[in-house]
């Protein structure tokens, strides 16, 4: 399993102490010194969700929670297509990100982030080779919207 784009590490922690062999890829190298430091038992790798460091076809599924948010909508398949290139066939994958009625950018922290309607997140997971499994939103007061698609990585391409 990969957490692509893993930030301070936390999800691959709680993902290899639930038994499963998780590694951590961020681009941060800060991100990643800090995930290392704090959570020693598990693997991180510095690299990017546009060429993952695994082998075609070889991983059970990624977790993308609040990892795609930067991605302009133009280049958004980008990583979508990597990770189906490194999913094997029948393999999930679980997104997380902001959504919202329209695609439309806004400031987020240090670089600009993009919400996203749940339907099209789903489509744009369909054009990387994903059937959407189930999607859930979760509003709170004084909150932006949030969203998960969960997806399979389909059998034939």
């Amino acid at each position: 399993m990969i957490d692509a784009g893993c930030g301070p590490g936390h999800w691959t922690d709680l993902l290899t102490r639930q038994g499963l062999t998780a590694r951590g890829i961020d681009q941060v190298p800060e991100f990643i010194a800090h995930a290392r430091d704090t959570f020693p038992a598990a693997d991180f790798a510095t690299g990017s969700l546009e060429s993952l460091p695994a082998d075609t076809g070889s991983v059970g599924g990624i977790l993308s929670w609040y990892s795609l948010i930067h991605y302009e909508p133009n280049a958004l398949q980008v990583p979508l297509r990597e990770f189906g290139r490194v999913i094997r066939p029948g393999g999930a994958l679980l997104v997380g990100f902001f959504e919202g009625p329209v695609v439309e950018r806004f400031a987020h922290a240090v670089t600009p982030a993009y919400r996203w309607p749940v339907e099209a997140i789903g489509a744009e997971l369909g054009r990387a080779g994903f059937d959407v499994v189930e999607s859930h939103v979760r509003r709170a007061e004084n909150q932006r919207p949030q969203a998960a698609v969960s997806a399979r990585r389909r059998t034939a391409r």
